[in-house]
């Protein structure tokens, strides 16, 4: 099982790019609020080849979180395979396009 975790930012940060020859079975997506005011974020799936869209591979819309607060995705499994991507975009901005959002994403290689 594998980790990332990543500072959320106000343009396309791409937290996962299945490498070529691999795919990846994303076990649980937790994105935390560390800030002192309202944040949001989208978060998007996009097959190989494909850019971000929001009329498209945005799966999570403006998600608000307040302070403090950790949303879960956890319920349902997501498998990437070579070229997919987990995106996200979040705001507001606090400074050189960072977030007060850290996203952490649990996953296996399958």
């Amino acid at each position: 099982m594998a980790i990332l975790n990543s500072q959320l930012t106000t343009t396309q940060l791409d937290l996962i790019n299945v490498p070529s020859g691999k795919s990846y079975a994303i076990t649980n997506i937790l994105v935390c609020n560390n800030g002192v005011a309202g944040a949001s974020f989208d978060m998007h799936l996009m097959p190989s080849g494909t850019a971000l869209n929001n009329a498209v591979t945005r799966v999570i819309n403006n998600l608000e979180l307040p302070p403090g607060e950790t949303f879960t995705f956890d319920s349902e499994k997501i498998v990437l395979g070579e070229g997919d991507k987990l995106s996200f975009v979040a705001e507001p901005d606090i400074g050189a396009t960072l977030t007060n959002l850290v996203a952490t994403v649990s996953y296996l290689e399958v």
